[in-house]
């Protein structure tokens, strides 16, 4: 079963790990890229929790669930991204896709509450 997973991962990320290996251009576009990603998925989590408010029973259950979807973005990138090369860009997509996975929990979530008032 780890063996189908490795071959299923190694066929969709070893193309874009000759294409990163190809020039450090490529290497500082993926970089760059996945720190863009996450330094978005920060300030969308910063400015939703901001705006939603200091922490209450209402939206207490909204903070932890958005921490349970980050918390479940982590453990799906720990499955699916390889671990054998390039990881530290990996890291940096699994942390991203999380940042932005609950940012986007929590501007939908926004959005549901406050749409009446706006």
């Amino acid at each position: 079963m780890r063996i189908k997973s490795i071959e299923i991962s190694n066929m969709f990320f070893n193309p874009l790990k000759t294409w990163a290996e190809k020039s450090t251009e490529n290497w500082n576009m993926l970089v760059g890229s996945s720190l863009l990603l996450l330094l978005v998925g920060a300030i969308l989590v910063y400015v939703y929790q901001r705006k939603l408010g200091k922490a209450d029973e209402r939206t207490n259950q909204i903070y932890f669930k958005s921490a349970l979807i980050m918390l479940c973005a982590i453990i799906f990138g720990d499955l699916i991204f390889p671990k054998e090369y390039m990881w530290q860009i990996f890291f940096l997509f699994k942390y991203s896709l999380a940042f932005l996975a609950s940012g986007i929990y929590l501007a939908i979530r926004y959005k549901k509450d406050f749409s009446q008032f706006i």
